[in-house]
């Protein structure tokens, strides 16, 4: 896709964006998350590995939550030494659908992420504060929508609740 102008790569970031909205708007009402992919991979022990994001999900998941992805553009290059689209990310995570979105290059994931969760009420997994965009979202700031996690004696914690339901 390179050259491509600007303005034809932002609407297709757009369209990727829908498709992601349309993939988890939520069957049976159930919450929101979207992973912050290029922060989470790194929270087991410092380095990129799809199997830390993997099991955030699952976990994310099993606590009731429709969950999906958004990656910065360079995501692959950290993992596999090379560009990844989002559906080379669906392949190595095991995903259906339209979960998985990379942002296009030279774009940064954090004003997706934050539009996406802002507009559906979803909660974004990240250890990221956002400190230099927040303000662009008020809602976000509220206590329980940006979710810490990490390892901890090598074990997965999330500050979610217990199940979805008791989301704050």
């Amino acid at each position: 896709m390179t050259g491509l102008p600007a303005a034809l790569m932002i609407a297709l970031a757009v369209l990727a964006l829908a498709a992601l909205v349309f993939a988890l708007w939520p069957r049976q009402r159930r919450p929101l998350a979207v992973l912050d992919g290029s922060n989470v991979m790194h929270w087991k022990d410092g380095k990129p590995r799809l199997e830390t994001l993997a099991e955030v999900l699952r976990h994310v998941e099993a606590r009731g939550y429709d969950a999906g992805i958004i990656f910065d553009a360079n995501a692959g290059h950290l993992l596999a030494g090379r560009y990844m689209h989002d559906h080379h990310f669906r392949k190595a995570l095991n995903l259906r659908g339209d979960r998985v979105m990379v942002v296009p290059k030279g774009q940064q994931a954090d004003p997706f992420l934050l539009r996406y969760a802002s507009a559906n009420r979803a909660v974004i997994v990240s250890n990221d504060r956002f400190r230099d965009r927040i303000a662009d979202h008020p809602d976000l700031a509220q206590p329980g929508r940006i979710i810490r996690g990490g390892w901890r004696d090598g074990a997965l914690w999330l500050d979610l609740p217990q199940n979805a339901q008791g989301r704050r």
